[in-house]
């Protein structure tokens, strides 16, 4: 996605404006579109560990910072961060008051209409040994930033939406192809290269991550020696292979008690976890408080989201 002029402020002020007539409070918002929420935090927020899907994260007012292992990632308003695979991250918005709340976009991308637009393009490869890393940030082109703009507005009129809203994801995918990390996000989605074949271990962990495995399984599975699959893993991932795993299941682990009110004994052995004192240590690490404690710090923020006046 290539540098934007100054004259993307009037798309990002139009774009705005759409999203504040959807999210009119504090919180997360689906569309009639299912790819595409709509995200506002009327405050800088703590960091919170996430995964990030196939897609794009889009800032559209205010500023929001990725922490990726080692590598952090900060992006401003007409800024998005590019998800090549699922990846876990931490993220926190920096920027954002009731009077300018933070405003942003998710748009998740279907493997399937990636490699069905790069069938169509004539495409440039990833050179040899150029980066394969899952996660990057990228000011986006304003014509991507107008396809956005125009998916948002499709979403707005039902008669349309369901033929229309998939042809504009299509464009989107197609300009994101042919930008600067076009070849580096579809060295991750085609081909039988070392990337593709670590993203569908990853894909595999994901779906996967109540059974226990090994490195030399995964390697296995992945076509390769256990050192070259570490070393390939963590340049895509940014971190090991049972670094993933764990990030996977506690972040599963928690879902499963604030959605579905599981115990935290119970969720840790659910997700996989043979021990629960091990399940609550590495819990503790991730998200930096012990299962029931985080759980309830979440639940008392959602019930003064809910409750908090709006404009307050």
């Amino acid at each position: 996605m290539t540098s934007a002029p100054d004259n993307d402020q009037p798309l990002l002020a139009r774009l705005e404006a759409k999203l504040l007539a959807i999210a009119k409070t504090e919180g997360d918002f689906t569309t009639a579109i299912p790819a595409l929420t709509v995200h506002r935090r009327n405050s800088v927020t703590e960091p919170m560990p996430c995964i990030y899907s196939l897609g794009l994260a889009i800032t559209v007012r205010g500023g929001k910072q990725v922490t990726f292992g080692n590598e952090v990632f900060n992006y401003e308003p007409g800024e998005a961060l590019l998800a090549s695979v699922d990846m876990p991250a931490v993220s926190r918005v920096t920027r954002g008051s009731a009077a300018e709340p933070y405003m942003g976009i998710m748009l998740c991308l279907d493997t399937r209409m990636v490699l069905e637009m790069a069938a169509q393009l004539p495409l440039r490869r990833n050179r040899k040994g150029a980066s394969q890393i899952g996660i990057r940030t990228h000011k986006l082109d304003p014509a991507i930033l107008d396809a956005i703009t125009r998916l948002v507005d499709v979403n707005a009129q039902p008669a349309l939406c369901q033929a229309v809203a998939p042809l504009i994801q299509r464009e989107i995918i197609c300009r994101i192809l042919v930008s600067d990390c076009g070849p580096a996000f579809l060295s991750l989605n085609e081909g039988a290269n070392p990337g593709r074949q670590i993203a569908s271990c990853m894909a595999w962990m994901k779906q996967n991550y109540m059974e226990s495995v090994s490195i030399e399984s995964l390697a296995e599975q992945a076509f390769m020696s256990p050192t070259s699959f570490r070393q390939h893993f963590k340049a895509v991932a940014g971190m090991s292979p049972l670094q993933y795993l764990k990030n996977v299941r506690l972040q599963e682990a928690r879902v499963l008690m604030l959605n579905e009110g599981a115990e935290a004994g119970a969720a840790g052995l659910k997700v996989g976890y043979e021990s629960v004192s091990q399940f609550n240590r590495e819990y503790s690490r991730l998200f930096g408080a012990p299962p029931l404690r985080d759980v309830k710090r979440v639940r008392e923020q959602q019930v003064l989201v809910q409750h908090k006046p709006e404009g307050e």
